[in-house]
Order: C-alpha cells, then sequence, then structure tokens
C-alpha cells in the first residue's frame, strides 16, 4: 500500500506524522493548511498571551511558526530531516489578533541536505518575516509499513 501512494498523499502522511506528536505547534495553534513535496503551508493567530511588552508579537514565536513550517516542507519526502542551521528577519511587526500564515518553499535538496525559504504574511498579505533553513536528511522514514494504518485513520 506503501509503495502506491503518490507524492502528495505522502507528503500530507508525513505532515501527520510529524505533527501527531508536536504538542509546541499545538499549543500555539499552529494550523496545516497544505503540504506538497517540498512545500508547506501554516497559520496561526496572534492571542492576546502571545504579544510582548510592546503590545506586538513576540519574534519567538514568529520563529516557531516558521520552524514548524519548515519542518513540514524538509520531512515532507518522507525522510526524516532536521534543521542544521537557521535565521530569520523580521520584516514588520505582527498584532494582536493577525492571522499569520507561513509558506515554505524548498528551493535546494541533495540526498543529504536541502535549503528552504519561509516567508511569514499577515491576513493582508504583508510580509512579517522571512526565515532560511537548511535541513539535513538522517535517512529514516517517517511513514512506514509499522505506521500507515493508523495514519491513514481519519485522513481526509
Amino acid at each position: 500500500m506503501l509503495e502506491s501512494l503518490d507524492k502528495t498523499e505522502l507528503a500530507r502522511l508525513c505532515s501527520k506524522a510529524l505533527f501527531s506528536h508536536d504538542n509546541a505547534s499545538k499549543a500555539l495553534g499552529i494550523e496545516i493548511v497544505e503540504v506538497t513535496p517540498g512545500h508547506a503551508t501554516t497559520s496561526m493567530t496572534i492571542r492576546p498571551e502571545m504579544v510582548n511588552g510592546f503590545d506586538i508579537c513576540h519574534g519567538g514565536l514568529i520563529f516557531t511558526l516558521a520552524d514548524s513550517t519548515f519542518a513540514l516542507a524538509c520531512n515532507s519526502h518522507n525522510m526524516m530531516a532536521f534543521a542544521m542551521g537557521c535565521h530569520i528577519e523580521f520584516l514588520r511587526p505582527a498584532l494582536k489578533g493577525d492571522q499569520l500564515t507561513a509558506r515554505a518553499t524548498e528551493m535546494d535538496r541533495t540526498r543529504n541536505t536541502g535549503s528552504y525559504v519561509v516567508s511569514v504574511a499577515n491576513q493582508d498579505d504583508k510580509t512579517i518575516a522571512v526565515f532560511h533553513g537548511r535541513s539535513s536528511n538522517r535517512g529514516q522514514p517517517l511513514v512506514t509499513h509499522a505506521n500507515l494504518d493508523e495514519l491513514m485513520e481519519n485522513h481526509e
């Protein structure tokens, strides 16, 4: 059955496997919008408890949104990947009540590494931040014959 899945369906199952135990993303209300091979889109609403002393969203939370989206994109090929390094540039503040959308794009991928750019925008499509990440492939699949049935349950 695993071999018969198309790449887009496999990418979605990878995102489900990755996010099923991601309590940090769940606590922030990060939602998966779409995952395809090498790409991911997520969203998060800025809640009152997410703003800092300047009454704007804490930069670490925007970083977490971008990092979670990066993780979905670099793990979408069914090979476990981890961040080797990343950085973010904040272009404008995110405000309480803003609906942020993060979009990750794979720029390059080799057998062992990947390079990704994640843009984070608000509901007015104004770019809030740009994140650059490099991944290292561990060579182990996220979706296997052993967990496929569990992941397929309740899968859209």
